[in-house]
């Protein structure tokens, strides 16, 4: 899905650089050595290269664009920018610290089944403030990434004070219904963002939880919506370009 929704935007006009975290993917290192600002900082380097790449479009609107926990990662890379960032949020979580518990719960659903499970939540929890990794689902997770998923909020970053000017926050989530009304924490991540002087847009789209689904699935009205939201007329006056995360 990030890869056709970035061809799709490049076919509209943007510059697009969609990246894998460290440890993650194609990247260099492993990911038991990723921490939460080694992957914060590659966003920040990402959007120094995709700007000397392409001088072209050095003074175009900056969008950062995230699914899940990669919108964590955004907005807190946001606050080391000095440009003015607008953000593209695909099924934002609003807190880390869920996520990483949700994790670790791999690791006790596996156990349960050999009768080893009791007492391992904590034991994890403990292994991690200590200082050392733990291993879930084949993965290593270090301290460093642990300790800062479990800190991250979806916070509107503090520089957008130092730009006058519009600054934007599409929310698009996915549903089996687009008529769907707000939950009380989205709408209220929503208010919170327009207080810090975001023009805040919040869509249902109809498609699958193609994030957490066995087999790979398509969403085609989310790569739709999401041109659309981009390519709003307040931002056409310039090319765009767009990181992901």
């Amino acid at each position: 899905m990030a890869a056709l929704q970035s061809r799709a935007l490049a076919a509209a006009g943007f510059s697009v650089l969609q990246i894998d975290l460290h440890g993650c993917g194609d990247s260099s290192g492993d990911f038991g050595d990723a921490s939460w600002d080694d992957w914060i900082n590659d966003v920040v380097q990402a959007v120094a290269w995709l700007s000397e790449r392409d001088a072209r479009h050095a003074a175009a609107p900056l969008w950062l664009w995230g699914l899940r926990c990669g919108c964590l990662i955004a907005s807190q890379a946001a606050a080391k920018l000095t440009e003015a960032v607008n953000f593209c949020f695909w099924q934002p979580t609003a807190s880390g610290k869920p996520v990483l518990q949700q994790f670790l719960r791999l690791k006790l659903a596996a156990d349960m089944l050999s009768g080893n499970s009791k007492g391992l939540m904590d034991a994890m929890k403990q292994a991690l403030a200590a200082g050392q990794p733990v291993e879930v689902a084949g993965y290593s997770v270090s301290p460093a990434l642990a300790n800062g998923l479990e800190k991250a909020g979806l916070a509107a970053p503090e520089p957008v004070a130092r730009h006058p000017g519009p600054v934007r926050l599409e929310w698009l989530e996915l549903g089996s219904h687009t008529d769907a009304e707000l939950t009380p924490v989205t709408q209220q991540y929503l208010t919170k963002w327009q207080s810090a002087a975001y023009s805040s847009t919040h869509r249902f789209v109809q498609g699958p939880s193609f994030w957490q689904t066995q087999e790979i699935e398509d969403a085609p009205a989310l790569i739709e919506a999401t041109c659309a939201a981009l390519l709003h007329p307040s931002s056409t006056a310039l090319q765009n370009k767009a990181v992901s995360s």
